[in-house]
């Protein structure tokens, strides 16, 4: 949610007004796309420092449970949001259309257009430097050594502050470039447009399996396609009720989720 807000007020001050179509292409759109995620990143990668050194940090310091961070995390949420309600008021605000949704190509009856393909090209390539600075990098080993166990990470001279901190920074900066291409799609934001993703965005995760980046790309995949044929089945109104019951499925038969073991197999 804040990174669409970023990524709106990134417009508004590059002079590109709601209801108004961007007229630049080639290097110009590049240099505004570019403007606008990284100002999406930086808003919410920001929040999401924050939020860990005032919603989480106090809590692990103090021994606190999981379930009291869960409690913690679903506090900020609230707060994130009603906050902006108040702020920016509980109506859609308009994003521009930065560069035209044309026609591609039909296939299978599916209608490939080149914002869909933008978008889908652009998750890939991120999803990939992300899997590759986790798995190659040493501040990814020690991304990983803490999820796995924390106290033997700090025995071997981890700074768990630090990674936690990273680890937040980062996804605070996905989810930034994540809100910036939900507005190219949708082209418009709320104050609540986080919060049956986020959900979602749980249900992918322990699908694929938790901890695990190849699952949750795989996760959000499946739950995308089961989603669209449920509601090409049942009806566009049982679309959300098809990915809970997903989730209950996967949790009740496979709670490890697709690919969940490959965490516990890492190397640290």
């Amino acid at each position: 949610m804040i990174g669409t807000f970023g990524a709106l007020f990134a417009t508004r001050w590059l002079g590109i007004k709601p209801g108004l179509h961007s007229t630049r292409g080639g290097f110009g759109l590049v240099l505004i796309l570019l403007a606008c995620v990284l100002v999406a990143a930086a808003f919410s990668g920001t929040t999401a420092v924050v939020l860990e050194r005032v919603a989480y940090r106090p809590l692990r310091k103090k021994g606190a449970t999981r379930l009291a961070a869960l409690i913690s995390a679903i506090g900020a949420s609230y707060f994130l949001r009603e906050s902006f309600a108040v702020w920016r008021g509980r109506n859609a605000e308009g994003f521009p259309r930065l560069f035209r949704k044309a026609h591609l190509f039909n296939f299978h009856g599916a209608d490939f257009r080149t914002d869909k393909v933008a978008i889908f090209i652009s998750a890939l390539v991120v999803m990939v430097i992300l899997d590759r600075f986790v798995g190659l990098t040493k501040l990814g080993r020690g991304i990983r050594a803490v999820a796995q166990d924390a106290e033997s990470a700090a025995l071997m001279g981890v700074n768990i502050d630090r990674v936690v901190t990273v680890t937040f920074l980062l996804g605070g900066i996905m989810a930034g470039f994540a809100g910036m291409l939900l507005l190219l799609f949708q082209e418009s934001t709320i104050y609540s447009i986080g919060f049956l993703l986020g959900i979602k965005a749980f249900t992918a995760a322990v699908l694929g399996g938790i901890g695990n980046l190849r699952g949750a790309l795989l996760g959000g995949l499946v739950l995308g396609v089961m989603e669209n044929y449920g509601a090409a089945v049942f009806g566009s109104a049982w679309k959300d009720v098809i990915a809970f019951i997903l989730l209950v499925v996967i949790l009740l038969f496979r709670p490890t989720g697709l690919l969940g073991e490959s965490l516990g197999k890492a190397r640290v």
